[in-house]
């Protein structure tokens, strides 16, 4: 009876553990965060004040 015998089902169960805990999680990272956020210019652009022709 195959289902007796551990070494075929136990590696089965560590390499997927293995894969689970190693290689999925930073496939997965590199997919969400492909780049890390920068900060913006903190300076406000200087705009013209418009006035009203009719005031």
């Amino acid at each position: 009876m195959p289902q007796l015998n551990p070494l075929c089902w136990f590696n089965m169960l560590a390499f997927s553990w293995v894969a689970f805990t190693t290689i999925i999680p930073t496939k997965i990272k590199n997919v969400s965060f492909p780049n890390f956020p920068e900060l913006k210019e903190t300076d406000k652009p200087k705009t013209k004040s418009w006035t009203w022709p009719w005031l």
